[in-house]
């Protein structure tokens, strides 16, 4: 007997899929410093559904751009592929809609695959995050501790002094007291304006970003986006709903959440088979932005498989007339 047949798709996929996400940047590139959000978005929208549908899955959007009446396509619940192996899809095509009207850094188109009915439907609200990379043991990081409290626990696992630690915190008021937490201990802390996606990925490559820890509030669809990421490579999140309004309330029960205290870790969020793929859009801590040369264009992504645990950097170049 072979391997499962997803197994084997799940191969083809991780190459196929970084086609969606270089689609999706390569448009929004086009609107980079133009200060218009909406129509960055929206030219990140019609690159990533039409390279879906060019993809042989038969693939539901379950994170997607809000639901049928709020989005015009990739809407939840909307069909994409042209047939084959039935998936959850979770996506992002632009990440940062202010970065890349502003020209600012780290905006990223995001998209991740996974075996269908595995992937959580989380409501469009916020949610209570902590996270970190691989190569920690389980319980070195809680939700409920205090922001302080995780650095120490952190270090120590990590073998530095707390001063060592650098965490990534969107820049928010409601910010403040973690923001204080976090300094008290001696830790350094990146403030992002926007990108909390992009900000738990680059706990994953701490070598490379610098980065050791995420903690905050951000949305929960970005959320399952990270959490598919970590999948892949082995780290922690922790997260919990947060609910501000009954009608935040009402769309969590419409997508069968009842459990408005619960507290969700990696598995809870993703818990399948799944790849995960993004392409930068701005120059950002982990992904260079695209790139205009003279005939051609390049792009950057990354690419993780939860099946194997590897991860793949793809420069590639395209030729400006096939650059849509």
């Amino acid at each position: 007997m072979g391997q499962r047949p997803t197994r084997a798709l799940d191969r083809i996929l991780a190459l196929e899929a970084v086609r969606v996400t270089e689609a999706a940047a390569i448009r929004a590139s086009k609107l980079i410093g133009r200060g218009d959000e909406h129509a960055a978005d929206q030219a990140a929208v019609e690159g990533m559904r039409e390279a879906f549908n060019a993809l042989a899955i038969d693939g539901t959007v379950v994170i997607g751009e809000g639901e049928r009446d709020e989005a015009p396509m990739l809407f939840i619940g909307e069909a994409v592929g042209r047939g084959g192996m039935k998936v959850d899809i979770a996506l992002d095509p632009l990440e940062g809609t202010t970065l890349t009207a502003k020209a600012l850094p780290n905006a990223l188109s995001v998209m991740a695959l996974a075996e269908a009915g595995t992937l959580l439907n989380a409501p469009d609200t916020y949610m209570d995050k902590i996270a970190i990379g691989p190569g920690y043991a389980e319980g070195v990081i809680d939700l409920d501790a205090d922001p302080g409290d995780n650095i120490v626990s952190l270090a120590k696992a990590k073998g530095v002094k707390p001063n060592r630690i650098k965490a990534i915190v969107l820049d928010r008021p409601r910010h403040e007291k973690t923001i204080a937490s976090i300094r008290k201990t001696g830790a350094a802390i990146e403030l992002i304006t926007d990108g909390d996606i992009a900000g738990v990925i680059a706990t994953t490559e701490p070598d490379q970003t610098g980065i050791d820890i995420y903690i905050g509030q951000g949305g929960a669809p970005e959320g399952v986006l990270a959490a598919a990421a970590l999948r892949c490579v082995g780290g922690q999140l922790q997260t919990r709903l947060v609910f501000r309004k009954d009608e935040e309330r009402r769309r969590a029960e419409r997508l069968g959440i009842t459990d408005f205290n619960r507290r969700y870790n990696l598995t809870d969020l993703a818990s399948g088979d799944v790849v995960f793929a993004a392409t930068g859009v701005t120059d950002g801590t982990m992904l260079d932005g695209v790139r205009v040369h003279g005939t051609y264009l390049t792009t950057n992504s990354i690419v993780m498989r939860s099946a194997t645990r590897t991860v793949r950097w793809i420069k590639m170049r395209h030729p400006l007339a096939n650059a849509g």
